[in-house]
């Protein structure tokens, strides 16, 4: 009985820690990234692709006001702010699917990285 009781104890630890949210903080570095809906000059640099997700599981799909999709934003951000790059060009984020409906979600926004001159 005694081993049921800590087994469960255990489980339920370790579900809830998964279920904590956690914001995605913009860094230093990442506050410096921009988003741009025109393509970058050709002056600028493609470093490659980036994604940024926030974890939706304990607010609901309808967090706060966005705040999923900024975390998400903000991931992208200190993403793109890791590998190099100052401007993030042709933001996507994938559409809600049919599992959404039924269970939260993460937010995903994906985009180009680029280097550009000041």
């Amino acid at each position: 009985m005694r081993i049921k009781v800590s087994a469960g104890m255990a489980v339920a630890a370790l579900l809830l820690a998964g279920c904590s949210t956690s914001n995605n903080d913009l860094s230093a570095a990442g506050q410096s990234v921009r988003f741009v809906e025109e393509k970058p000059a050709s002056n600028c640099q493609l470093l490659g692709s980036a994604s940024g997700e926030q974890s939706n599981w304990l607010s609901g799909q309808h967090g706060e006001e966005g705040g999923s999709m900024r975390g998400a934003a903000n991931a992208l951000r200190n993403n793109a702010a890791a590998m190099g790059g100052n401007v993030i060009y042709g933001v996507s984020s994938p559409s809600q699917n049919l599992l959404s409906s039924f269970a939260p979600t993460a937010s995903v926004m994906n985009g180009q990285v680029y280097k550009c001159p000041n």
